[in-house]
């Protein structure tokens, strides 16, 4: 029994170092200049005794892998013939990642081939070490004890700089911010190397942690001569298996400890839940972070572009209903850039070229975000972007006035398309809860997919299946919306082969785009030879651009985006030039359709007399207003920021120029910082009151 806790040494000597840290950080927050509130010592006592019990239950569950670690220390396994069957499956493993061109890794592009062919590999090398040279595997499994150590404790130093720095701009504990900083790595590490002296701090942090490291390794070593037996690993692994599941029941009862003051309540938290919270529940406390003004302002300011200036408003057109099937196709990362119409000379669009010469087509819209989600919500729901996560991940996301329930009410049949599996995205979750139908890849049978790769089937399996279920419903003789979300344009950019003259081993954006347009093209020649297709409204659009990346926050030229309304003989080609967000297509095509009906939309009939030409643009935590020549971006810590917009010299035609200069404007236009406030302050308002409900 004393054998068995003297193994516990490493956990608890990690422990104290972590409860250390933590409880240094939390006194620096309760003197930090920020903390605007002072406590006294039985206050100060109570939050550092709450905190301090959270801490140990939260490094229970962070010594999750350390655990693993420790039982699968053994020297059994490298015995004949184990030994070698294991070294041979890792072999085969990497073999595996490393030779086989359309393994599972390779499928999701980017660097995760090289991070797990890495992982695999360092893996076999040190089995085989251990395997083949068992006189040195005491000094090899202390050099991997030492370094996983050094790991911990890293991680415990980093994160308590990280929550200094965090707590040192923002005042809280980690928050969707923090999300947000893992999801811009590139420009938050440029932001660090340009505020910060980055060597020094790393150089310092390296060397407390090799320091703190050597002295645990050194107290701790020995237990590393002599393994446990099963017996020993099983009577600790229950003990931690029942401390994990008490972790996961005690942690979140603290979170329900309430304090008077927001600080207190904060700095007796940790820094890890918080995180974790932000990370599922993808809100940022728009009213805690941001610019706000009385909200009865701030709703008249926002809602005086509808008439009647309500959220709730008819839609009482004059011309009788018609009721034309609509096919919506959100096209997965579009930019405008990658049209002839726009500049582009690579020819890689040539049908959707050729089709927007006979579309309605609007020259300037913008894309609200540049994830999918963001741009399924603003399709969908035709809502202004909000901070934090697009509403279609986060849990409040059902029974929402949308697209699909307006189409609904008219008795049409409503269904989301997409070629891979919805429940990516929490895409299931929020259309099936918004009463769609879905088609995704569970309803392909095998002899239905020519090709595949890990986002879903080629966007031309799914172009076929989508023909089967609309002449499906045509038979049943009811109208059809179906809104379908394309995949192909996306990392690694395979497809088939003989295609298209890129190939799809090339693995290159011009070939995603132009195998896009290929599938496209094939879905439209097959949905002429239908009985539907005269009485179809086809809207192509983006979700969001390729890239995100700028000198600016928002760069305009980054959520310029195409978008086509096209029905052959009933929609008359032309072109729409004025500024338009991408929440004011399907309003857009409710008023061609003359759908008379209660709306509570926030995106505008572009052809209704009240249009004001506007666009809203956003990250995570950036939210934009695009109006009268001027960008206007609010951010956390109430921050405000007005740029200037002037087009840059290009050979495009007037109406298809999408670079602009962005100049930052000294004495800012406060009307245009009302505008913007109102707009993002309503809409977080409205969501957090369910007024967006059906």
């Amino acid at each position: 029994m004393f054998a068995s806790l003297s193994k516990l040494k490493p956990y608890l000597y990690l422990g104290l170092f972590y409860g250390i840290v933590s409880l240094i950080l939390r006194l620096i927050f309760i003197f930090h200049p920020i903390t605007t509130v002072s406590f006294g010592f039985f206050e100060s006592l109570k939050i550092i005794l709450i905190g301090g019990v959270t801490d140990v239950f939260v490094f229970i569950l962070a010594s999750s892998i350390f655990a693993l670690y420790s039982l699968f220390l053994s020297d059994s396994k490298y015995k004949k013939p184990y030994g070698y069957i294991i070294f041979g499956l890792f072999v085969l493993a990497f073999l595996y990642t490393a030779f086989v061109p359309g393994n599972i890794f390779k499928q999701y592009g980017g660097s995760f081939p090289e991070i797990a062919m890495g992982f695999i590999g360092l893996k076999t090398v040190l089995f085989g070490l251990m395997l083949f040279l068992p006189t040195h595997r005491i000094k090899i499994r202390n050099i991997l004890y030492f370094l996983i150590l050094f790991l911990y404790v890293l991680l415990i130093i980093f994160n308590g700089v990280s929550e200094y720095f965090f707590w040192n701009e923002f005042g809280v504990r980690y928050n969707f911010i923090a999300v947000d900083y893992l999801i811009y790595t590139n420009e938050v590490i440029g932001n660090i190397m340009e505020s910060y002296p980055v060597v020094p701090l790393f150089s310092a942090i390296l060397s407390v942690a090799l320091l703190v490291t050597w002295f645990i390794y050194k107290k701790t070593k020995s237990e590393l001569l002599e393994l446990p037996n099963f017996g020993q690993k099983l009577v600790l692994l229950l003990s931690f298996l029942f401390l994990f599941a008490l972790s996961l029941f005690v942690i979140p009862q603290f979170d329900k400890i309430k304090t008077e003051d927001k600080f207190a309540q904060e700095i007796q938290a940790n820094g890890f839940p918080k995180f974790y919270h932000a990370f599922t529940q993808n809100e940022l406390d728009y009213f805690q972070f941001y610019q706000t003004i009385e909200q009865q302002v701030a709703e008249h300011n926002f809602l005086k572009q509808f008439d009647p200036p309500t959220l709730r408003r008819n839609i009482n057109p004059e011309n009788p209903e018609l009721k034309k099937n609509v096919v919506l196709i959100s096209i997965e990362s579009l930019s405008a850039e990658f049209l002839e119409h726009y500049g582009n000379d690579q020819k890689i669009m040539p049908f959707l070229d050729s089709l927007a010469d006979k579309s309605l087509m609007f020259t300037n819209l913008y894309a609200t975000g540049n994830r999918t989600v963001r741009g399924l919500e603003a399709l969908t729901l035709c809502i202004t972007p909000t901070a934090g996560e697009s509403v279609v991940k986060r849990e409040n996301n059902k029974n929402k006035f949308s697209t699909g329930s307006v189409f609904k009410s008219k008795g049409y049949d409503v269904k989301f398309l997409y070629g891979g599996y919805s429940y990516f995205d929490n895409m299931e979750e929020f259309y099936k809860g918004n009463g769609y139908e879905i088609v995704d890849r569970n309803n392909f049978k095998p002899n239905e997919i020519s090709f595949a790769n890990v986002w879903g089937v080629a966007d031309e399996d799914m172009a076929k299946k989508a023909i089967q279920v609309m002449n499906a419903e045509a038979k049943a003789g009811k109208p059809f919306f179906h809104h379908w979300m394309t995949v192909s344009n996306h990392r690694p950019f395979t497809y088939p082969e003989g295609r298209i003259d890129i190939p799809g081993t090339a693995k290159s954006r011009d070939g995603g785009v132009k195998y896009t347009d290929y599938s496209i093209r094939k879905f439209f020649e097959m949905a002429k030879k239908q009985s539907w297709y005269k009485n179809t409204v086809f809207v192509i659009v983006a979700d969001h651009c390729a890239s995100s990346a700028g000198k600016t926050e928002l760069p305009m030229d980054k959520y310029r985006i195409p978008g086509l309304v096209f029905s052959e003989g009933f929609i008359k080609p032309e072109k729409f030039t004025q500024t338009m967000s991408q929440i004011d297509v399907m309003p857009t095509v409710l008023g061609l359709l003359n759908f008379k009906y209660q709306s509570k939309f926030l995106g505008q009939d572009v052809f209704s007399k009240n249009f004001e030409p506007k666009a809203y643009i956003a990250t995570y935590q950036d939210l934009g207003l695009i109006k009268d020549n001027y960008l206007t971006i609010i951010s956390p810590t109430k921050k405000v920021q007005q740029y200037s917009l002037s087009l840059q010299k290009s050979n495009n035609a007037e109406d298809f120029k999408i670079f602009y200069e962005e100049t930052p404007v000294k004495n800012i236009k406060q009307s245009l910082v009302d505008d913007c406030v109102s707009a993002y302050q309503s809409v977080s308002f409205w969501l957090k009151e369910n007024k967006l409900d059906k």
